[in-house]
């Protein structure tokens, strides 16, 4: 079984409070985007499950969040052969585009289908709730929705159906550790407050992308200072190349720019493929370590 895996960015991103369980609870509005793995499933003759992939970066054992879904799964189950999983990597590992937990998701849905197990997208997104905090967004296939708690409860945004957004999307090549960023962030909390409530903040973008939908002057109806990400600064403080990215974002005269996630991935809103075409390409003549894409809304 062959799957596409997408990535996503997160349009906003307000952490809210540290929980008991040592989790954060937050609000964020997902976007899917055109960036995509491939998954390949093939059942075993035995029970156990395996993990490949094309990129040495990609964990092999039993951390692989690909791993972790299917064997929720066989565990709960018992299908009658184990899985050979093959992840075939384009969305760049550890740069908060959610290509791990895009991949479980993918790896719950075929199952699914693969082992007859007729679970509906609300059952499943449970178990992607075990696996990670963004994983059940993958699961509802949606453009754009909401997410609440740790990521994990996730509300469509229909108004949002005939919305399609261009992006110029830019990686360094490091690799950022959520964790590591969620713990700096309780440390350097005072320095990341929202210019204004998570509500109205996340209203106010939602009413942006919708006016004029599917209108290439949408760009200029989202207002900058809408695009926040609390964990932005914690970030540029330990990885200063993510503040080169911003900066060189800026020179192109480009102001809708945010960091996806924990990062380091950074995105641009432009106005058209043919606008981020041409800025991609001078991105990446100036700075060859980046990787570079040009990306839509899925």
């Amino acid at each position: 079984m062959y799957l596409k895996s997408f990535a996503k960015v997160n349009l906003c991103l307000k952490v809210i409070n540290k929980r008991r369980d040592g989790y954060h609870t937050l609000k964020t509005i997902f976007e899917r985007i055109s960036l995509a793995d491939k998954i390949i499933l093939k059942p075993r003759k035995d029970s156990l499950i395996k993990i490949s992939s094309d990129n040495r970066d990609v964990p092999r054992d039993e951390s692989n969040f690909c791993f972790k879904a299917a064997k929720l799964l066989r565990d709960k189950f018992r299908p009658l052969s184990g899985l050979d999983i093959k992840i075939i990597k384009r969305i760049p590992v550890a740069a908060g585009l959610g290509g791990g937990s895009s991949n479980a998701a993918a790896v719950l849905l075929g199952l699914n289908r693969l082992w007859g197990l007729k679970l509906s997208k609300v059952k499943l997104a449970k178990f992607a709730g075990k696996v990670g905090s963004d994983v059940a967004f993958f699961i509802y296939g949606l453009s754009f929705a909401l997410g609440s708690g740790k990521g994990e409860r996730i509300k469509p945004l229909n108004i949002l159906k005939k919305t399609k957004l261009w992006h110029i999307l830019v990686v360094p090549k490091i690799h950022v550790s959520t964790p590591l960023i969620y713990k700096k962030y309780d440390h350097f909390s005072g320095l990341t407050h929202a210019p204004i409530g998570k509500k109205a903040m996340q209203k106010q973008l939602v009413r942006g992308l919708t006016k004029p939908p599917g209108n290439v002057k949408l760009i200029t109806s989202v207002k900058p200072y809408l695009l926040f990400n609390s964990l932005e600064q914690v970030t540029i403080r330990l990885y200063p190349e993510v503040r080169r990215i911003k900066d060189a974002f800026s020179q192109l005269g480009l102001d809708r720019v945010l960091m996806s996630g924990s990062g380091p991935a950074v995105f641009a809103i432009t106005s058209s493929f043919k606008n981020a075409s041409r800025l991609a390409k001078i991105l990446q003549k100036r700075e060859r370590s980046w990787r570079v894409f040009v990306v839509k809304t899925v």
